[in-house]
Formats: C-alpha cells, sequence, structure tokens
C-alpha cells in the first residue's frame, strides 16, 4: 500500500509549544536532549504509514522510537519527525506453533510477562522497560541466551513500513518466503535503518521452570580470580545455564538463570555448575525458584529510581582476557567514580550453534562474552548533575573502552559506540556489503539514515532475492 504526499499527520501529534512537548520529545537518557519538530504517537499502522509520507513530502529526517532507550538519543532528530510505536501493544500467542505476534510498543517486561502468561519464554535482555522490537531487531540477548540464542535468531516475521522511491510510504509484510533478504537484514542490523518495524512475529519456547541464583562479594579481594574463572567457564557450561558478572568499585555481582525441566534438584544443578565461581571467598548467594515472567518482574528497578543520565560502550570478546588485561580492568575498577560498572554476559551455547533458517546479520556468534565499560549519574527528575560528576564518568567509559580495545573484537549496534571510525565493520562484520545491498533495494531514498546505519551501496542480484 503506498500513501500519496499529501496525507495529513493522525494519531496524537505533539509539536513545539504545545503541552506535554517535552515529555513527548525526551528520552530515557537524559544526556542527550533532541528536538523533534513533531512528535506523532502511533495508535495503528496507518498512522506510521502517513507520519511517514508527511514527512517525506516535507524533506524532514524521520526516526523511529519505542522504548526511547536509544542510549546516544538517536531514535529522535532536531527539527525532524519522531514516530512513536510504543501504542502498538496487541500480544497474541499461538501455542500450537509456539510463535507470538507482539506489537512494535511491546517492552520487555510486557513480552516477558505475556509469554509467561501462556507458558512460555523468548530471549530478551534483561531492562524491562527496553522496547522488545528495538532489541531484537540490533541482536537482542540476556539471561536466556545461551538456551535459546539471539532474540533475532527468532524473528520469523515483521510487518514494515518502508519508503519506497516514488515517494509516500509502503507497508509490507517480511517473512522467509517474502523479501527475504530484509528479513536477514533486519535479524540484526534492523533499528530504523530500512523502515519503522510495526509488529513481528517470533518464534517461542515453552518454559515453566528458571531458577535464579545472584552472589555477591564485597569489594574487589577476589575480582581477578573469579572474573578469570568465569571467562573460561560461564561461555562454555551446560547450555541450559546463562551467566553476568557485574563489577563496581564496592562489590562484583555474579547472577545467573537456569533453564529447568523436569530436574530433581535445578538449584543443586545449578550450584554445581557454578562451583568454580561460588568455591572463590564466601559470597553472599540468594536464590530464587518459579516461573521466568515473575522472575523477571521481580529483578526490576522501576524508572524513578535509574539515575538521569548515562553512557555506555560495547565490546564483544572472542578470547579470554590475558592477566594483563584483567589486572588492567581491576585497577580501573579499583578507582572507578561513583556510578560507573563493567558489566559482561556469558554468550556461547545457542548463539553460536542456532543460526534460524535464513541465516541473521548478527555478526559475533564466535564471542565468549560481551561486556560493557558504562556509567549512570544524576537524579531523575532532579536538577543536571555537577559538570565534575559528568565529566569523571564520561572520562572513566572512554579510557577503559580504549584501554581494553586490544583485547576485544567488535561492537553492539544497540549500544552504540559512539566517535569510532569504522563502526559498520565493528558492527556488523563481513555483512556489511550484503547489508549496503539491501540497504539501496529498500530505502534508496536514504530516508532512514539514522546515526551509525547502514550506508547504501550498489545493489547486486546475488544478494536481493
Amino acid at each position: 500500500m503506498t500513501v500519496a504526499q499529501m496525507t495529513a499527520l493522525t494519531g496524537r501529534v505533539v509539536h513545539p509549544g504545545d503541552p506535554g512537548y517535552d515529555a513527548a520529545s525526551a528520552g530515557w537518557n537524559g544526556l542527550h536532549v533532541r528536538r523533534p519538530a513533531a512528535v506523532v504517537f502511533a495508535a495503528e499502522t496507518a498512522d506510521v504509514v502517513n507520519a511517514l509520507a508527511w514527512a517525506r513530502h516535507r524533506g524532514l529526517p524521520v526516526r523511529a522510537r519505542s522504548g526511547r532507550h536509544a542510549l546516544e538519543g538517536w531514535s529522535a532528530v532536531d527539527g525532524g519527525v519522531v514516530i512513536d510505536v510504543s501504542g502498538l501493544t496487541s500480544v497474541t500467542v499461538d501455542p500450537e506453533s509456539a510463535t507470538a505476534t507482539l506489537g512494535a510498543g511491546i517492552d520487555q517486561l510486557q513480552a516477558v510477562t505475556a509469554l509467561g502468561e501462556a507458558g512460555f519464554a523468548a530471549p530478551t535482555g534483561t531492562e524491562g522497560s527496553v522496547g522488545l522490537v528495538g532489541a531484537t531487531l540490533g541482536g537482542g540477548f540476556g539471561l536466556l541466551s545461551r538456551p535459546f540464542g539471539m532474540a533475532c535468531d527468532h524473528l520469523l516475521a515483521a510487518e514494515i513500513v518502508l519508503a519506497p522511491a516514488a515517494g509516500g510510504a509502503e507497508v509490507v509484510v517480511v517473512d522467509e518466503r517474502h523479501h527475504g533478504d530484509l528479513l536477514w537484514a533486519l535479524r540484526g542490523a534492523g533499528n530504523g535503518t530500512f523502515g519503522v518495524v510495526t509488529s513481528m512475529t517470533m518464534r517461542i519456547h515453552p518454559v515453566t521452570r528458571t531458577v535464579r541464583l545472584v552472589a555477591t562479594w564485597p569489594g574487589l579481594g577476589h575480582f581477578r580470580s573469579l572474573f578469570d574463572a568465569w571467562q573460561r567457564h560461564a561461555p562454555h557450561g551446560d547450555d541450559r545455564l546463562t551467566s553476568q558478572l557485574e563489577v563496581t568499585a564496592e562489590e562484583v555481582t555474579l547472577t545467573a538463570v537456569l533453564v529447568a525441566g523436569s530436574e530433581a534438584d535445578p538449584e543443586g544443578d545449578m550450584r554445581a555448575l557454578l562451583d568454580p565461581m561460588l568455591r572463590i571467598g564466601r559470597p553472599d548467594v540468594v536464590v530464587t525458584d518459579g516461573d521466568w515472567g515473575r522472575t523477571f518482574a521481580g529483578f526490576q528497578i522501576p524508572l524513578e529510581e535509574e539515575p538521569a543520565n548515562w553512557k555506555f560502550t560495547s565490546q564483544f570478546v572472542v578470547e579470554p582476557f590475558p592477566p594483563r588485561a584483567i589486572e588492567m580492568l581491576a585497577a580501573a575498577l579499583e578507582e572507578a567514580p561513583p556510578g560507573c560498572n563493567y558489566f559482561t554476559n556469558a554468550l556461547g551455547g545457542a548463539v553460536a550453534t542456532d543460526e534460524p533458517t535464513g541465516g541473521s546479520a548478527f555478526a559475533h556468534r564466535r564471542a565468549l562474552f560481551y561486556a560493557e565499560p558504562g556509567a549512570g549519574w544524576g537524579d531523575r527528575g532532579g536538577p543536571p548533575p555537577e559538570e565534575e560528576r559528568t565529566a569523571a564518568c564520561l572520562d572513566w567509559v572512554r579510557r577503559l573502552t580504549e584501554a581494553l580495545a586490544p583485547y576485544v573484537d567488535g561492537a553492539y549496534v544497540n549500544v552504540p559506540n559512539a566517535g569510532i571510525q569504522d563502526w559498520e565493520a565493528a558492527y556488523w562484520g563481513d555483512n556489511v556489503a550484503r547489508l549496503r545491498a539491501v540497504k539501496a533495494g529498500y530505502d534508496p531514498c536514504r530516508v532512514f539514515d539514522a546515526e551509525h546505519g547502514i550506508t547504501p551501496g550498489e545493489t547486486e542480484d546475488r544478494w536481493l532475492r
């Protein structure tokens, strides 16, 4: 369906000067502020179509937005049109086919809850307020990744609004039989660079029981041995188990989730699998046993309690850190300003082995784990933090990122490394040439030229089918 360029805006539209504009234009990360010419809150796909056609007719830049978690503020744009799909929150679960169709406004907590109520789960990230579609289109991983793989690997179909060469806007449904090249690209490189996704269909898994273990070590006295044990065991152990580390100057926290079946003692299994880490020092250990939906909801932090400002960088690690890198990391953490941390997520398992039919653009299947040097500071809803504190946090993240650069291989588009030169290769590796061809074929006028998106190349028949 192509819509005329003169189409009027529909849905709830907020312009500068309107009541609620500041709230409508704000993102999750207060470090970045954008002033769009219009924010369109879509209630249905037709509103997305009309907004895209309206923006194209006026030559305005366009950004798609759902959960507002674009860390560098790139889901909004000064002087352009933000198409907000957060109102598209439908969920349909088909137990017979083990699939779910979800609107693009669903966040990860809503998705986990809805699937859990039906006895199913799919891999997502751990932050509940992040939009599920955005996380999935960039890759998507968390505490269910090793048993089930990447979220993008579960993408079976999508409804997407495109910007055809003739102008206006067009709705297409993408699956393995229709626009298979675009489906491949959406699996790991689809965040706002080809069109606006309004719904997606995912493969889901029956999950009725999970066990979550959280172990905490005060201080950094055991960090070196603990980190080395974790990096050598976590990516290679039982595929039912996924674990993460989060480290600050004050403590080290290990979080792990085991997808349980009919085991008589899943907690015992988990403790045995984590023994290389749990035997180090005397950590405080808390275990919960229950369905994944309630467990996931239980560790969410209310938005108002989160820091207002954030800075992360992303790194994939394909070889274990040598002692020199671990020592460098420990030294950085020992002098970390308040709010700074280092986060890791074990990969391997199904991430490495279970690429979907038709493939995906996600390029980091060899990685042992994912890592983020990061910082969160400032009071949400309060006054801006002192400039000295902001500078200290930004500087710490930058210096640690640069120090670890020789030991990492690639970055994650959902946590963009602003300022890097060869970002396409860092995000998508050998897939860049094919992605450029898909971009040229599906966004020929470069309407969706967001920061760190795919730049178009020559269309090649061998790529497009």
